[in-house]
């Protein structure tokens, strides 16, 4: 065994090392001069050393391109075998450039961020391709945003209101025909009141120190105020209005109000249609939906209010008619509708309350006319919701009719 062991490792020892070195070297040189001919598919383009006031259509934030390339490579088996999209790059320098050329894509092109070789070193040879390079005056405009009516349904117990600000600007940069064509078109908004939890609502709502609270304010998170703009940024971009501060979506708790006060009925003649009628002759009969009391005409069932808020009934109560239009039909059927009788002084009443309510801080830290607008926006918006209802499921709905001279209502 000895003997054995000697005849393999020790006799002709130089030699052996010698051999051992020479294989390696062949292995090294072999490996080396393996090639192979591998198709990349989109590979990112970056524009570099842009001339100041310059861009280039369809550049990104990070300096890419939106436009990618694929590139037939050959080159180092190794090195290309294992490369990827993510790996590599093309890199075009604009220096001293004006106006628009076309770059030949060469090994000189090729950069890596990621990879420790010098890839360049690694590829012997691209197939040739052709890319078209123009410069474009660089601009900076503030292009208008639209925040639409949200999508989705609202938490359950909760009915959306309104959302505010109604509009928004975005200050971007990018090349004038991309800008200009957003500054005319306009950006669009939308938010889904799927993405908002009836816990938030319910947290929102326990934790409130207002007096006259009368809506949820949920405040729009800063990762929503982005808006997407594949030809200027890969990723989305920050809406950098300082106005979106404020953004905020209203809700009201959804509930039936009862409305405690008999509601007044009164006819109205259209002036251009007295002439077929005479309003002097035609008098509202009263029965079991309407009472004659101490000579005004008043529904006096039960009735209860949807769609607004206790703050706003308590206000609008005493302020509440029917109103029924007389005018001639073939069926004698009338129409009608429910009505707020001095609605300016309401509204102003409405807005004055809720500015006198220190507690609220968002309203407090907005501008007056801003937060005038809000609450007034925000009754206008409670007037045309308002519905009566005889309970929980069931609207108020009558059918008024005329008969001769007498107006009668029935109950659908």
């Amino acid at each position: 065994m000895r003997t054995l062991l000697k005849n393999l490792f020790i006799n002709n020892w130089p030699r052996k090392c010698l051999s051992i070195i020479l294989a390696i070297i062949i292995w090294f040189v072999v490996n080396k001069s393996l090639t192979t001919t591998k198709t990349i598919s989109n590979v990112p383009v970056r524009i570099e050393n842009l001339p100041p006031g310059k861009t280039v259509e369809g550049i990104q934030s990070n300096g890419n391109l939106g436009r990618r390339v694929n590139l037939t490579l050959t080159g180092n088996k190794n090195i290309l075998d294992d490369l990827n999209p993510n790996d590599i790059y093309v890199v075009f320098d604009a220096s001293g450039r004006e106006g628009e050329w076309i770059e030949t894509i060469t090994r000189k092109n090729i950069h890596s961020d990621t990879l420790e070789v010098n890839i360049s070193q690694g590829i012997s040879r691209i197939s040739q391709q052709n890319f078209i390079v123009k410069l474009t005056k660089l601009v900076t405009e503030k292009v208008r945003i639209i925040i639409t009516q949200p999508i989705g349904e609202s938490p359950k117990g909760y009915q959306f209101i309104d959302i505010w600000p109604y509009q928004l600007y975005i200050t971007v940069s990018g090349p004038e025909d991309v800008v200009k064509k957003l500054k005319t078109r306009g950006l669009k908004l939308t938010f889904n009141l799927n993405d908002i939890t009836k816990t938030q609502l319910d947290d929102l709502r326990a934790t409130s120190t207002q007096e006259y609270s009368d809506v949820i304010s949920f405040f729009i998170p800063n990762n929503w105020k982005q808006i997407s703009l594949p030809l200027l940024s890969s990723t989305p971009i920050e809406i950098n209005d300082p106005d979106a501060k404020y953004l905020r979506v209203d809700f009201l708790r959804y509930e039936l109000l009862k409305l405690e006060t008999p509601v007044p009925v009164s006819l109205y003649f259209p002036p251009n249609k007295t002439n077929s009628i005479s309003p002097s002759k035609i008098t509202l009969v009263p029965n079991k939906i309407v009472e004659n009391r101490n000579g005004i005409k008043m529904v006096t069932l039960p009735l209860y209010a949807k769609g607004v808020s206790a703050l706003f009934l308590d206000m609008v109560r005493d302020m509440l008619e029917i109103l029924i239009i007389v005018t001639k039909s073939d069926d004698g059927k009338l129409k009608w509708s429910t009505e707020f009788v001095n609605s300016r002084a309401l509204e102003d009443r409405y807005v004055r309350l809720l500015t006198s309510d220190v507690s609220d801080e968002e309203l407090r830290d907005l501008q007056p006319q801003v937060r005038d607008e809000i609450l007034r926006n925000r009754f206008r918006n409670y007037m045309n919701r308002f519905q009566l209802y005889k309970n929980e499921t069931e609207k108020f709905e009558i059918s008024p009719q005329l008969k001769g001279h007498s107006v009668y209502i029935h109950a659908d």
